[in-house]
């Protein structure tokens, strides 16, 4: 049996391309150094509840959490158009498009002085009519323009751009990312996919993603929470044969910048101890998992009875139902300040750890994990209220976790595998 189990690790780890990812400064960091984190909070009050409603409002509108962002702090580079342009973006689980500005992106987060839409595109609402453009349908060369602070698609770079006049509007709480559906080639590791769907914003909010490292965002959920009609990347690499296996994986490092990736196609084991422990997706759409329990010290404090939980790698803290989260803040003894929760450094050895059962594993996850050191002398709870209205017993688990745990993203058996991280 031991010998099986070596063989299937080899065959998990042949032929896998591997994307480094950057550790960065959080946007919230960059919030709090700029002085506006508060405003910040009180504008975009917590809640992921649209990124997980199953009836959508509108289903040509893509509901996403802004506060879902605030703490990522990890990116990969991918290039999109021909000749490849760069940008760094956050490799989400929880969500499944590509977007990233574009040069007509008119907010102070893309450029200081967008260029104004060509034909067909004389405004926003609507973007023109749905047929095929090129670049050289365009008149007029493009003109210099000073840089906003992220990365912005120029389509007149790109022999290869097309794209279908389509609307795209992705809803951040209060807020609202708005543009246009286009297909280019798009590289990832090595790996060219071509004819790729991806969305180029022209409106982004406020001014507060300004603040944020990561230029966009490339989404490696299901299928079924796409925007309609599109492919997503994840998807296109397994149809067009580019992985040999239909299957990603993620090592988050602890502390250096350097050293997290992610794994397409296959699976290198030196990145995890022990084996392997799979865990069937209860519902394909998010990475979704039934937990069994969330306990200290043998007690059960939530997820009494079993709960739904989601793996993902676009949230950086752990979120659970407002009540349930608030009983952990007490437990740890964090205090209330501006919004989040705060926790005296001194006493972080003495707390202990909380243990998340899934499918009768114990998963561990230690207060040095759980809360995070912010300046020298102030430290964070790692824990935030997720208020949603259809499943009050969902929990969501970000970066805290898959820090602790390599995790596989296993679609062709509808799976994850969560083992140790090395």
């Amino acid at each position: 049996m031991k010998g099986l189990g070596v063989l299937g690790l080899v065959a998990l780890s042949e032929c896998l391309v591997t994307i480094p990812l950057m550790k960065i400064k959080s946007m919230r960091e960059n919030l709090q150094e700029n002085n506006v984190l508060d405003d910040y909070l009180e504008k975009y009050p917590y809640s992921l509840a649209y990124k997980f409603l199953d009836n959508r409002p509108d289903p040509g509108v893509a509901y996403e959490p802004m506060r879902n962002y605030l703490d990522v702090s990890y990116v990969g580079i991918v290039s999109i158009g021909t000749p490849p342009q760069d940008f760094k973006v956050v490799l989400d689980t929880g969500s499944a498009d590509l977007w990233v500005p574009s040069v007509y992106c008119r907010s102070g987060a893309c450029s200081e002085c967008p260029r104004p839409l060509p034909c067909p595109f004389v405004s926003l609402h609507p973007l023109g009519p749905s047929t095929l453009w090129v670049p050289g349908s365009l008149t007029g060369p493009p003109r210099p323009c000073l840089a906003g602070s992220h990365s912005s698609f120029d389509p007149l770079r790109s022999s290869t751009f097309l794209v279908s006049g389509q609307l795209f509007h992705l809803v951040y709480g209060s807020a609202a990312i708005s543009g246009f559906l286009a297909y280019d080639t798009v590289r990832i590791g090595g790996l060219v996919d071509v004819a790729q769907a991806f969305g180029l914003s022209l409106q982004e909010p406020g001014n507060f993603l300004k603040h944020a490292v990561f230029d966009g965002i490339l989404g490696l959920s299901y299928p079924s929470l796409a925007f309609p009609g599109t492919t997503p990347v994840f998807d296109n690499l397994w149809r067009q044969g580019l992985m040999d296996q239909n299957l990603f994986a993620f090592y988050l490092s602890r502390s250096e910048e350097k050293g997290s990736v992610l794994m397409l196609g296959g699976v290198d084991p030196s990145y995890y101890s022990g084996q392997l422990t799979w865990v069937p997706v209860s519902k394909p759409s998010y990475w979704q998992i039934a937990m069994d329990s969330i306990s200290i010290n043998g007690k059960v404090i939530a997820c009494d009875g079993g709960c739904q939980g989601i793996i993902d790698t676009g949230t950086s803290l752990l979120s659970g139902p407002p009540d349930h989260v608030l009983n952990i803040q007490k437990l740890i003894h964090a205090q209330p300040d501006h919004g989040q929760y705060v926790v005296d450094c001194d006493t972080v050895d003495t707390l202990p750890d909380i243990l998340f059962t899934i499918n009768g594993v114990d998963y561990p996850v230690p207060a040095s994990a759980y809360v995070r050191k912010s300046h020298p002398h102030t430290c964070h709870s790692g824990f935030e209220g997720l208020d949603h209205p259809f499943y009050p017993e969902t929990w969501v688990l970000g970066d805290i976790f898959l820090r602790l745990y390599f995790t596989v993203f296993d679609r062709a058996n509808n799976r994850i595998g969560l083992a140790p991280a090395a």
